[in-house]
């Protein structure tokens, strides 16, 4: 009786691990040499490249949008077309190379204005068109709308989905960390006042997800508890209170600060320039 008890018990592991392998694979879109495209919700992609930047495909009844465009994919427009032949709207987060480093593969391309003050050497020849605080791009029966959040640069915006209670948040929160100490500077009572206002989208619009800028670091969407971790932090070093903060390399980042300083709370770290906080 035991013997059989065990042998029913590995039939039932054996066929639970197949299906895990094949939902697993399921998910896996596509794949090459530089990146993968995983299904996260309905008609919602991440793209996920080796040097562990990301992308988001959106797509609803009438267009699809593409989040951030990587730093080196290959004929990226031809990849994204893998996913969806519906006419795209490519849109940053904001422009750090990691994150706008193939718009030159489309015509037009959208961003905050304010972040034409980061010193980036990306060639492109198209055009850039402007978004602001309060746009909605409607992809047919589904709206994102774009918040401006300031902090990891200018410029930094969150696309908020209420349709799948998501937000697409670029490195405006980070993915577990984010990164504060770069030039041009943002105070950090400003981006504790960006805390404090995604908080707020989040409890009056059920966003329980936020999908980050470097996916493949976390492989989960990140929850508000990790937002409100993030902005006790922010608080604490605007108004000066990090004596255990720790020393961070400074990356050899040519818009980084000489010094910085890393400080954690709960799930979040913020690196910031001690010099240089509000």
């Amino acid at each position: 009786m035991k013997r059989k008890c065990s042998l029913n018990k590995i039939i039932v592991s054996f066929i639970y691990l197949m299906l895990v392998i094949q939902v697993t694979a399921a998910q896996e879109l596509f794949k090459n040499e530089e990146l993968t495209i995983s299904k996260l919700e309905d008609k919602t992609w991440v793209v996920e490249t080796n040097d562990l930047t990301t992308m988001y495909i959106l797509e609803g009844d009438n267009q699809a949008m593409l989040i951030d465009t990587g730093t080196k994919c290959k004929s990226l427009d031809k990849i994204v077309r893998e996913i969806t032949q519906k006419p795209l709207t490519v849109v940053l987060t904001h422009n750090h190379k990691d994150h706008a480093g193939n718009i030159h593969y489309f015509e037009q391309v959208y961003m905050h204005p304010s972040d034409t003050t980061v010193a980036v050497n990306i060639q492109f020849e198209g055009e850039y068109k402007w978004m602001a605080d309060g746009d909605v791009f409607d992809l047919g029966g589904r709206k994102i709308e774009v918040y401006l959040m300031p902090g990891h640069t200018p410029g930094s915006v969150v696309f908020v989905d209420k349709s799948i209670n998501a937000a697409f948040t670029g490195d405006a929160f980070g993915s577990g960390q984010v990164w504060l100490q770069l030039r041009p500077h943002v105070p950090m009572s400003e981006y504790y006042a960006s805390c404090v206002r995604m908080e707020k989208i989040m409890n009056e619009h059920n966003i329980s997800k936020l999908y980050v800028g470097h996916y493949p670091h976390v492989k989960r969407p990140m929850d508000l508890s990790y937002l409100i971790d993030m902005k006790t932090l922010a608080k604490e070093i605007s108004e000066g209170n990090f004596s255990e903060a720790k020393d961070y390399p400074n990356m050899g980042l040519d818009i980084s600060c000489e010094n910085p300083k890393i400080a954690a709370n709960g799930q979040s770290m913020i690196v910031f320039d001690p010099e240089n906080i509000n």
